[in-house]
């Protein structure tokens, strides 16, 4: 039967996705003044405006959570345990990430960090694709977003040494 029609197992559905947006609405919010200087900052052309960042992000979020949640009901148990390590470890630098570059400051360390990310991210993707496709398809926009911010990171960090 084709992992697209398979019947849907609402806790674990739920779970994958609280998780995500949980813990990103609290970093979120423990950010949210320091978040505010990052108006005042330097920043390149291509920067987005301040409100696509929270779109964004719920969006990535939402999309994480039903990719990790492809992943585990196409996986076995020790597949399973493979992907709760890949996505703890990217979820963990992401939110990381945001302390760094927001609430400490320290854009260069947060640039080193989220190159770190990613190819954790790109991980993730692998260990989702050995048992979904559909998971691996659905962090594409993650990797595409983390990359974008990677280039407005170093050009942020740059302008404003």
């Amino acid at each position: 039967m084709s992992e697209l029609f398979k019947k849907t197992n609402p806790k674990r559905l739920a779970a994958c996705l609280a998780v995500p947006l949980a813990l990103g609405s609290v970093v979120g919010k423990a950010i949210s003044k320091d978040v505010k200087e990052y108006s005042e900052l330097d920043k390149p052309s291509f920067a987005p405006p301040k409100w696509a960042f929270p779109v964004a992000w719920t969006t990535l979020y939402a999309l994480m959570g039903l990719a990790k949640y492809k992943a585990l009901e196409a996986a076995d148990d020790e597949q399973e345990m493979a992907i709760h390590k890949a996505d703890g470890l990217q979820l963990s630098l992401n939110f990381i990430w945001s302390f760094l570059f927001f609430k400490f400051h320290l854009r260069g360390a947060a640039l080193i960090e989220m190159s770190i990310l990613l190819l954790t991210i790109l991980y993730t993707a692998k260990e989702y694709a050995k048992v979904s496709k559909t998971a691996a398809r659905l962090m594409l926009p993650y990797i595409l977003w983390v990359s974008f911010a990677l280039c407005l990171n170093a050009s942020v960090w740059h302008k404003n040494k």
